[in-house]
């Protein structure tokens, strides 16, 4: 039988183990906030190429660029999914942290499996992104018109 007493007096060194993983969900939500910000803003950018009816001569460019904003769309939602599992998993560590405590058996090995999976996860979402960005930034040319 489970003392509750004893697991009770468990639970101040089980807060203090969840403290590193609550601060990475802290830095993976910042990473989700930014990620979620650059999607809408290419969403709205094919909004605004889709809604007009666009020039004869800049049909050809239109075309391309929204190829391009499709394909950033797809690594930027990637990024958000992997992002967003890696979140999933470091709360799940969170919890099997807790219940370790609470039912008193030993569940490090899972603990250790969840945390090393969410590390992948968010590398995987953060090679994503980094694809995204790189992508972004070489179709965006920035002209300086110069006075001569």
């Amino acid at each position: 039988m489970i003392d509750p007493s004893s697991a009770l007096g468990d639970v101040p060194r089980a807060i203090q183990l969840a403290l590193a993983p609550v601060f990475l969900l802290t830095g993976i939500a910042g990473m989700l906030n930014v990620m979620a910000s650059r999607l809408a803003r290419i969403i709205d950018r094919g909004r605004k190429l889709t809604e007009g009816q666009p020039p004869p001569v800049a049909e050809p460019y239109l075309s391309l660029e929204l190829q391009t904003l499709e394909r950033r769309r797809r690594y930027a939602g990637a990024a958000i999914t992997a992002c967003a599992g890696a979140a999933l998993l470091v709360c799940t560590v969170i919890a099997a942290l807790f219940v370790e405590v609470y039912l008193q058996i030993s569940l490090r090995g899972v603990v250790g499996l969840l945390f090393t999976a969410a590390t992948l996860a968010l590398l995987v979402g953060l090679a994503y992104f980094l694809r995204e960005v790189h992508l972004a930034t070489q179709t965006v040319r920035i002209t300086l018109n110069r006075p001569h």
